[in-house]
């Protein structure tokens, strides 16, 4: 193993990492705001939008996140849509998060008692004041382990966004082993830079669990 090489790779693919990071807060940022919504909609009383949504997250957790990033990309240009690789990423990842958030937010209101709202409407609050000031509130403490999974497994399927063009982690890593014909090296040194964020993420949000779950 040239592990000379692999010292001069450091810092090429360590701006692909950083690359990767960017991309994976910005879909889970967009994917958490949409997740929010179709949650909403989900166990909202009016069939329409509460079966929308559900159809929704059907297709979007029945069908590979790497099909959705090739309509988005190469589907796009026959409907007059273009968009640079970046862009075409954080849209399909945040969109296919956003249906697995979806899930988790629903769950995590749910599992707030019933009687919550119902206390929280016989004190004159509207629908959506209730959500807002009680059940909310109480939910995200709750939602912080999952959205945490969600996180790292989005940073781990962001990879796949190599495949569109993307220049990140993956994507510098092969172009790497293209010009080098050293496998071994570069892709041992990407799995560190993979295995190294997602220890990271995962003491970040171990931390943020134990702090929030003391207010319990």
């Amino acid at each position: 193993m040239d592990f000379v090489y692999m010292r001069n790779l450091v810092p090429i693919l360590g701006l692909g990492a950083v690359t990767t990071v960017e991309l994976t807060i910005l879909s889970v940022v967009f994917g958490t705001f949409l997740g929010l919504i179709l949650a909403l909609m989900k166990i909202s009383s009016n069939m329409f939008f509460s079966r929308m949504a559900g159809f929704y997250i059907y297709v979007m957790r029945g069908t590979p996140l790497l099909l959705q990033l090739f309509a988005i990309y190469y589907g796009g240009p026959s409907l007059g849509i273009n968009l640079p690789p970046f862009v075409a990423a954080v849209l399909g990842m945040s969109l296919n998060s956003a249906a697995y958030v979806a899930e988790i937010i629903r769950a995590g209101i749910q599992s707030i008692d019933k009687g919550q709202m119902e206390a929280a409407r016989a004190l004159g609050m509207t629908y959506g004041q209730a959500m807002r000031r009680v059940i909310l509130p109480q939910a995200y403490r709750r939602l912080i382990p999952p959205m945490g999974n969600e996180f790292i497994a989005l940073l781990k399927d962001s990879s796949l966004v190599s495949t569109i063009a993307m220049v990140e982690l993956m994507r510098v890593a092969q172009q790497m082993y293209a010009n080098s014909f050293k496998p071994i090296e570069v892709f041992t040194l990407a799995g560190i830079y993979y295995l190294l964020l997602t220890s990271v993420f995962t003491v970040v949000f171990g931390k943020m669990e134990r702090r929030f779950s003391v207010y319990e």
